[in-house]
């Protein structure tokens, strides 16, 4: 049985990882979740707080709520990303409570000659891939009970903005990039926020990789999701950033999850079916 005496705050709830993950913990925990941008559905929900990270210094809402776990999920303006991170660190450092951070593949961006695994040093090229180091490194000053940090690679789902992106070029006929030399690893929204609930159930912290457990090139998965999704003919545009293959893949190796809850890239496809 769940322990429902937990209260949960996820910050970003509003974007696509943020209420898929507030949908899936709504039912077990008191789970609060923020906003920014202004839709109905989240100003009429009472768990739903706005917060807006250029306007509003979060320890405002960590000390009305006093979250045991806060989740996030923010996206938008680096520089007040940083802020916000360094202020809930602050806040961790003095009250007992958890950080589970949603992290990139893309803090392993500069190794591009083999998948990445849980404990290897992170390297970025990409500003993207900076920022999630930077907030890790800040994760890892903090006594390990305090801290998860969720690596994710790329995410799809029937309702993600990558698949959705798929659907409107088939729709409009235009052409789908692919990268034929990347070999990556992938996930869905379902799976990820069933390992979310997992890993707080069970009061698990540190480092998790969250991808399926083997690997695929970007151009075969995106032309067999495509033909799932559609009878249409699609276009591609086949873009080569090297000569040689490159890996954007984060493998988990020493936090391993059940079985049930591992996934192969076969299954994102899969779950793909299901329209």
């Amino acid at each position: 049985m769940e322990e429902g005496g937990k209260r949960i705050l996820i910050l970003g709830g509003s974007g696509f990882l943020g209420y898929a993950a507030y949908k899936e913990l709504c039912n077990y925990y008191d789970t609060y979740a923020t906003y920014c941008s202004s839709r109905k559905r989240f100003e009429e929900n009472q768990q739903f707080l706005r917060y807006d990270m250029l306007e509003d210094d979060i320890y405002g809402i960590l000390e009305k709520l006093r979250p045991d776990i806060i989740i996030s999920a923010l996206r938008g303006d680096f520089g007040a990303q940083i802020q916000a991170h360094s202020h809930i660190t602050e806040y961790l450092s003095r009250n007992p409570a958890q950080l589970l951070f949603l992290s990139s593949a893309n803090v392993f961006d500069a190794y591009s000659k083999f998948p990445s695994y849980e404990f290897d040093k992170t390297l970025s090229e990409s500003i993207y891939g900076r920022l999630k180091i930077r907030i890790e490194n800040m994760l890892l000053r903090l006594p390990s009970r305090k801290m998860g940090i969720l690596r994710l690679p790329m995410v799809f789902g029937n309702t993600s903005p990558r698949t959705r992106e798929i659907k409107e070029s088939l729709q409009s006929g235009e052409a789908i990039e692919v990268f034929p030399n990347l070999i990556m690893n992938v996930t869905t929204d379902d799976k990820f926020t069933q390992q979310l609930h997992y890993i707080i159930n069970r009061k698990k912290h540190g480092i998790f990789h969250l991808g399926s457990k083997d690997l695929v090139h970007h151009e075969d998965f995106i032309r067999e999701i495509t033909a799932h999704l559609s009878a249409r003919r699609p276009l591609f545009k086949r873009v080569f950033t090297t000569n040689d293959e490159r890996y954007l893949a984060v493998l988990p190796k020493h936090n391993l999850l059940p079985k049930n809850l591992q996934l192969s890239y076969q299954e994102v496809i899969d779950h793909h079916i299901k329209q």
